[in-house]
């Protein structure tokens, strides 16, 4: 496996955790968990896009 397909493994198990952790924050009726998932989200798939963006730049 690529060095860049590693990476955006990694982003989508990080992003799917931080989904389920929202999950766990409605069950337990935390905000501060639930933000923090949400949080964890943005900032995962903002690296994806980003390193997607990049790839693309290289490659042309």
């Amino acid at each position: 496996m690529k060095k860049e397909n590693v990476l955006f493994l990694l982003l989508a198990v990080i992003t799917v955790i931080c989904i389920m952790s929202i999950g766990v924050a409605v069950a337990e009726r935390s905000i501060v968990i639930a933000l923090l998932a949400l949080i964890g989200i943005v900032i995962a798939l903002f690296l994806g896009i980003s390193l997607r963006k990049k790839l693309n730049e290289a490659s042309e």
